[in-house]
């Protein structure tokens, strides 16, 4: 028996090839279990980045900030959208922005399956800026019942009153996940602590003047409710 070993030809151009390129083609003549992984892997790395990219947007942006953004972005000539922010360039708290109103823009829209998408990398982002203080914790948690998980928002709630009783964020955020959870004599008993610590707290806290309006509502509906 002969060791000589069987002459390779090339796939493109059927000349002798000694190694992976083809000297007359220029052919790549690996077995394509050898080339997948890398073909897979750029792909999916190249969507990944697409997605993000294309879809990050902003928490605790002023009213105008959309339409700011559409004025200053070129149209994409198939939807009409704005071209996607440059999220590379933005602060870890712009990013956590921007996420949290995407979360809020898709379960106000009804589109759970897209704000639950998010919402993970929206708590994240906000794990990411620094230590989690109160103000951030109402922020996740209002991410958490917007999605329903309502095990989380509440434990959040509670880490904020563990830390100050009379903390309105706290209250308000308390109030949403007991009534997300069907939890009414809880919710009354959070919406009768509001209404009580309101005139006294109010002023006590610069979060709170950034959430005014979620502070304003809960304490109209806390107070139509008694």
């Amino acid at each position: 028996m002969s060791d000589q070993l069987p002459e390779v030809r090339c796939r493109r151009c059927g000349q002798p090839v000694a190694g992976r390129f083809c000297s007359t083609c220029g052919a790549d003549n690996a077995p394509r279990t050898e080339r997948l992984p890398w073909l897979v892997g750029g792909a999916a790395l190249i969507a990944l980045v697409a997605f993000v990219a294309g879809f990050a947007s902003g928490r605790r942006a002023q009213p105008d900030t959309a339409s700011s953004e559409q004025s200053t972005q070129p149209l994409s000539a198939m939807s009409g959208a704005p071209a996607a922010p440059d999220i590379s360039a933005m602060s870890p708290e712009e990013r956590a922005n921007r996420l949290f109103n995407r979360v809020m823009l898709y379960s106000e829209q009804g589109k759970l399956d897209s704000a639950r998408f998010f919402a993970p990398m929206a708590i994240q982002a906000y794990e990411m800026i620094g230590p989690v203080d109160a103000h951030a914790r109402y922020d996740i948690g209002v991410i958490s019942a917007a999605v329903g998980d309502t095990k989380r928002a509440r434990a959040e709630a509670d880490t904020i009153l563990a830390g100050r009783a009379t903390h309105l964020l706290g209250l308000v955020l308390a109030i949403r996940g007991a009534e997300v959870a069907g939890d009414q004599t809880a919710a009354a008993k959070y919406r009768k602590q509001l209404v009580a610590s309101a005139p006294t707290e109010r002023s006590a806290l610069k979060e709170y003047a950034e959430h005014a309006r979620d502070i304003d509502d809960a304490i109209a509906k806390s107070s139509a409710a008694r």
